[in-house]
């Protein structure tokens, strides 16, 4: 199989399980991209900005997207309390819920994934994505034609 076909098979492992326990804990609902959004939220390592420019979706469709799981009940909007012309976003209840769920769904097949080929194999293939994303930061971005640097 070639590469982007072994990448999107394994994109819809990781899926299958995450939405499985999604809807174990009564999260459902989680809309397309809603995991990604709520698990980045979750670490705390990215401003909102960044993890929808993560998605590669338009504003408008991210705005729609946040405001979803606003009124799903796993965000919860605030005034930035430095700028408050900026709204924050954070985790609700049910938001921490679903990031729980979703980190033990990725933790239980990568575990699975262990058991078949190693834990050095899998560090190896964590190492060649990141060359492959860093790749792809070379190459022209297709909506503006000029090169992207991350």
């Amino acid at each position: 199989m070639t590469l982007p076909a072994l990448l999107r098979a394994a994109h819809r492992t990781y899926g299958s399980a995450i939405r499985s326990s999604l809807a174990e804990v009564g999260c459902d609902d989680v809309p397309r991209n809603g995991s990604f959004v709520i698990g980045a939220i979750a670490r705390g390592g990215s401003p909102l900005g960044v993890i929808i420019k993560e998605l590669g979706v338009s504003k408008q469709a991210a705005g729609q997207l946040v405001d979803t799981l606003v009124l799903r009940g796993y965000l919860e909007r605030s005034p930035d309390p430095v700028d408050r012309r900026r709204m924050t976003v954070a985790l609700t209840e049910r938001g921490r819920l679903a990031a729980a769920a979703v980190r033990e769904a990725v933790r239980g097949v990568d575990a699975r994934v262990i058991e078949r080929v190693g834990a050095d194999s899998l560090a190896r293939t964590r190492a060649t994505l990141a060359a492959l994303i860093d790749v792809g930061s070379d190459q022209p971005d297709s909506r503006t034609g000029s090169l992207r640097f991350s």
